[in-house]
């Protein structure tokens, strides 16, 4: 007899097969971006919530994979979980309490992502939303994030100003006084920042394309 946690873990481990989190997944069916979330598996009152056939089948046409691969994720999913790193949504990441002063991840309202085989203690994932990024990051796409990592011209980086404004930006430059942008999106402009504009900025380690 399947139990509700092997059901809620194969829907867990498609997503990170295919490259998505459980929410990226589920926007990717047509599903509201909560479907999946953690505390939508449990009920108010204790009781456990399934996902419905609809939803499952939902995922597998997202996913392209079959029941038969479905399946054997669920009876396979025995196996010690996957280190996990902390996640949030892009747009989350600049309403604040999210960082502390270094730029680490802090406060409440983290998700968790499997990490792909990294060693970083202090990396943390993004989960992009929107097109603003095409082509380079598209909506759902995961980028993980190393405060500790070196920043060298030509990195990806996430900056975030000390007015909260969260951007995703190649660097293009940076000297004693300003840091120059490079935007991903050909649509976008570029962006020069006074240092003191600049409450951190960390580096792009690795990105689910």
């Amino acid at each position: 007899m399947l139990s509700h946690n092997q059901i809620w873990s194969a829907i867990d481990a498609l997503a990170q097969r295919y490259g998505f989190t459980p929410s990226g997944l589920a926007r990717r069916a047509g599903l509201d971006a909560t479907t999946f979330n953690r505390s939508k598996r449990i009920g108010p009152d204790g009781r456990e919530r399934w996902p419905s056939t609809e939803s499952i089948a939902k995922i597998l046409g997202a996913t392209g994979a079959s029941l038969d691969e479905f399946m054997s994720v669920v009876m396979h999913r025995a196996a010690a979980p996957a280190p996990t790193i902390p996640l949030l949504g892009f747009a989350q990441a600049g309403l604040g309490g999210f960082f502390d002063g270094s730029g680490l991840p802090a406060g409440s309202g983290w998700e968790e992502v499997a990490s792909p085989g990294l060693s970083d203690e202090k990396a943390y994932a993004l989960e992009i939303a929107g097109d603003s990024m095409l082509p380079i990051y598209r909506d759902g796409d995961i980028i993980i994030v190393s405060p500790a990592a070196a920043v060298r011209r030509g990195d990806r980086v996430v900056v975030m100003t000390i007015e909260g404004e969260v951007l995703a930006r190649q660097l293009k430059r940076e000297t004693a006084r300003t840091v120059e942008l490079a935007s991903l999106n050909p649509e976008q402009p570029d962006r020069v920042l006074a240092s003191s504009e600049i409450a951190f900025m960390a580096r792009v380690i690795w990105a689910s394309q």
